[in-house]
């Protein structure tokens, strides 16, 4: 990926990436949000393949965004605060090492970041359980297929998407309205 100067790059996994890349698009500051795996050792692989759980991979988004309008500390906060990062390798009813809860840092700044952010929320118990998230190295990004990106907007009506998705965009409508684009 090409990226413009003052841009920077997040990577995030929590769950299914339809509902983190809906989220994420709503944001002010917010270029791109792209859906794909990461963090497995399979090279290219298909959305079949990660579902099976052998290739490693994560369902992401890998985010392009302007730190000038939104600090990548108010994207962490905005991704713990739209999934659940006390179970291991499940998000609700989708369950496998493709759900998990991850960061995939993409320079020491990041890292840190994340550490103190989870370490915050540990010593306030925001979550009554222990945060299972793990931080990583950012590895090789391979984008989803097509109809895997902006699945949500392109397909609200499904069921999936308005049991599942639309009550978190709701909840981020509400709570965090002085974030969302114009």
């Amino acid at each position: 990926m090409n990226i413009q100067e003052g841009i920077e790059v997040a990577t995030f996994a929590g769950g299914c990436f339809w509902c983190t890349e809906a989220v994420f698009l709503e944001l002010e500051g917010v270029n791109s949000v792209i859906s794909g795996y990461i963090g497995g050792k399979t090279i290219d692989p298909t959305y079949k393949e990660i579902c099976g759980g052998e290739t490693g991979h994560a369902e992401a988004i890998e985010i392009t965004f302007d730190p000038e309008k939104i600090s990548f500390g108010a994207l962490l906060e905005i991704f713990f605060a739209t999934h659940d990062p006390t179970t291991i390798n499940r998000q609700g009813n989708d369950v496998g090492t493709q759900y998990r809860s991850e960061i995939f840092y993409h320079n020491e700044e990041q890292k840190k970041t994340a550490e103190d952010y989870i370490d915050l929320m540990t010593t306030e118990d925001t979550f009554g359980k222990r945060i299972v998230t793990k931080i990583s190295p950012a590895s090789k990004f391979y984008e989803a297929e097509e109809y895997h990106q902006n699945y949500y907007n392109d397909n609200k009506n499904q069921g999936y998407c308005s049991y599942i998705i639309t009550p978190k965009i709701e909840k981020l409508k509400k709570v965090y309205k002085d974030k969302l684009k114009k």
